[in-house]
C-alpha cells in the first residue's frame, strides 16, 4: 500500500500522549508550503492541519514522525480519473483505482462521468455511482456530471446533488452511451450551466478535422488527429464562453498550438483554463515502439497479476505500442517543449493523469482498433517530477500543478495545500530516490502502461489521509461540491 516503505528518520510516541495538544506532528527539512519549500513541523488535530511551526519547535503530540530530508507534500488532487465502476468494473474499479492513487501520493480524485454504466448524466445515475463507491475508496472521491444530448433539464439537479461540474465531448467519446454535443447543443448546455454558476469541462477535438487513419500504425493515427482539430475546438469553446459567460476548462491539452488562443482569452479575462497530462509532458511520438507480437496470453485473463507473471512479461509490456494510444494523441518532442512553456507561463494550470485503463485484450491490435487510454494514476507524480527537475523546476511547481491547481479548479479549498485549517492530506516523498517502473507494483487493475520499465525519480513512502496513514482499510470519503 502507500505506506509500504517507512520514511527515513525517527517515529516516536510522545510520553504525554494522554494530555497531548495534537494527534500527530510531522517534521521535514523539505516541507512544500504555499510560500515555498522550507524546513517545518506540521501538527495535526482531528484530521486537520492545526499548526505549522519551525522544524525544531517544541510541539506536544501523541505521535511524531521525522522525515529528515524526505519531502513533505500536500496530497495531490487528480481531477481526471476514469474509474469505470459500475458497469465496466472489469476495466477498473473504486478499490483498485483509489489504492493506486494513494500509492502515487493522490489523496483526492474526481471521477469522470464515463465509462461507467450508467454514465453520470442523471441524478439517478449519480446515486448508483455513489452506492457503488461506498465503503471501497482509499482516498476521497468526488464526481463529475456529464452533459450529453437531451439531458439539459437534469444539469441543475445534478449540480444541486453535488457534482463538481459537467464534462462534454465535441467529438466521439468512444462509448455510445456518452455522445458528443453539437454546436447548438453545446450553446444550450453552456447557457444552462452558466445560469447556476457551474463549470463545464470539455474534451476539445473538432470532428470535422479528425480522419480515419490510413493504416494501423502510430504515425497514421497521429496524422488523423492533427493539432488543428484541438485548436478549432478550443476556439469554439472560447467563443461560447464569450457568448454565455460559463466557466470552461479544456481537458487533456495535447496540442501546443492551442496555447495562443487560450493565453489571449485569459488575458481578456475570460473564465477559461486548461490542463495537460503526464504522458504529454514526458513522452513523445518517437517513444512509441515498433509493432510487436502483443501481450502474452498470461496477461489476458483480466485478473490480478502476480509479480512473477508481471516481471516475466515486462519486455512484452514495454514493446506494446498501443499502450501509448490516447485521444488526443502524444505528439512530437518540440510540441512537448511548448507545453512545458505553457505550464511555466501559467496558461496551463493543472497536470492530471487522465487515468483511463481497460482490460488488456482491448489494447491488442493496432492503433485503429485498440482502446485509447493511459493508466498512470500511481505514476503521475514521479513521472512529472523526473521531467520537471530536469527542466529546472522545483517541487513547489509540481505541487502547484498537481495539487493546488486541480483543487482550485474543482472548488476544494480544504485540499491541495499544507495550510492551517486544511485537511491533513500529506505525502512523504523521497525526491532523490530512483526506481524502475515494474507493473507488478502497480495497484490499478491491469498492468498495461507505457511507463513499464522506465527509470523515474521520486518515491512515495507514506500517504496520510486526514492525518491517518492510508493502509489496508478504505477510509476515504465521498465528496460533494460545497
Amino acid at each position: 500500500m502507500a505506506d509500504r516503505a517507512r520514511p527515513h528518520g525517527r517515529s516516536s510516541v510522545n510520553d504525554q500522549s494522554q494530555d497531548s495538544t495534537y494527534d500527530l506532528v510531522i517534521r521535514s527539512q523539505r516541507a512544500v508550503l504555499p510560500s515555498g519549500e522550507r524546513a517545518a513541523a506540521v501538527a495535526v488535530k482531528n484530521g486537520t492541519i492545526a499548526a505549522i511551526d519551525d522544524h525544531d519547535a517544541v510541539i506536544v503530540a501523541a505521535a511524531e514522525v521525522d522525515l529528515g530530508e524526505t519531502a513533505l507534500l500536500p496530497g495531490l488532487v487528480d481531477t481526471h480519473v476514469h474509474i469505470n465502476e459500475p458497469g465496466r468494473t472489469e476495466w477498473e474499479g473504486f478499490a483498485t483505482a483509489t489504492r493506486a492513487a494513494a500509492a502515487g501520493g493522490v489523496t483526492t480524485l474526481v471521477d469522470m462521468p464515463l465509462n461507467s454504466l450508467p454514465p453520470t448524466t442523471l441524478p439517478s445515475a449519480l446515486a448508483v455511482k455513489r452506492d457503488a463507491a461506498a465503503g471501497q475508496v482509499f482516498v476521497d472521491v468526488g464526481f463529475w456530471g456529464g452533459a450529453i444530448p437531451g439531458n439539459v433539464p437534469a444539469l441543475r439537479t445534478l449540480h444541486d446533488d453535488g457534482v463538481f461540474g459537467f464534462k462534454c465531448f465535441t467529438a466521439d467519446s468512444g462509448v455510445p452511451e456518452f455522445p458528443p454535443l453539437s454546436h447548438e447543443e453545446m450553446h444550450e448546455a453552456f447557457r444552462e450551466i452558466a445560469s447556476f454558476s457551474g463549470l463545464v469541462i470539455v474534451h476539445a477535438e473538432d470532428p470535422a478535422v479528425l480522419a480515419t487513419p490510413a493504416d494501423g500504425g502510430y504515425r497514421a493515427f497521429l496524422a488523423s488527429r492533427p493539432p488543428s482539430a484541438e485548436r478549432r475546438a478550443v476556439e469554439q469553446v472560447i467563443r461560447l464562453v464569450e457568448q454565455t459567460g460559463v466557466r470552461a476548462h479544456i481537458l487533456h491539452l495535447s496540442a501546443a498550438d492551442c496555447l495562443e488562443p487560450l493565453a489571449k482569452a485569459q488575458a481578456h479575462g475570460l473564465p477559461v483554463s486548461a490542463e495537460t497530462c503526464p504522458h504529454y509532458l514526458t513522452l513523445s511520438a518517437d517513444d512509441v515502439p515498433a509493432p510487436a507480437e502483443g501481450l502474452p496470453s498470461s496477461l489476458l485473463g483480466g485478473g490480478p497479476q502476480t509479480p512473477a507473471t508481471s516481471t516475466a512479461s515486462l519486455a512484452s509490456l514495454r514493446a506494446l505500442p498501443t499502450s501509448y494510444k490516447c485521444c488526443p494523441p502524444i505528439r512530437d518532442a518540440g510540441n512537448r517543449d511548448e507545453l512545458w512553456r505553457g505550464l511555466a507561463d501559467g496558461v496551463i494550470s493543472c497536470v492530471v493523469t487522465d487515468h483511463s485503463p481497460c482490460t488488456p485484450d482491448l489494447k491488442r491490435g493496432d492503433f485503429v482498433s485498440a482502446w485509447g487510454g493511459i493508466a498512470s494514476v500511481q505514476l503521475g507524480l514521479p513521472a512529472i517530477w523526473s521531467a520537471a527537475r530536469a527542466r529546472g523546476h522545483g517541487l513547489d511547481a509540481v505541487v502547484r500543478w498537481m495539487a493546488e491547481g486541480p483543487a482550485d479548479l474543482a472548488g476544494l479549498p480544504a485540499k491541495g495545500r499544507i495550510a492551517v485549517g486544511n485537511d491533513a492530506d500529506l505525502v512523504a516523498f523521497a525526491a532523490d530516490e530512483a526506481f524502475t517502473v515494474d507493473p507488478a507494483r502497480l495497484h490499478h487493475r491491469h498492468p498495461v502502461t507505457p511507463y513499464a520499465g522506465r527509470a523515474l525519480s521520486g518515491v512515495v513512502q507514506t500517504t496520510w489521509l486526514r492525518g491517518e496513514v492510508v493502509g489496508d482499510t478504505p477510509r476515504g470519503e465521498l465528496l460533494r461540491r460545497k
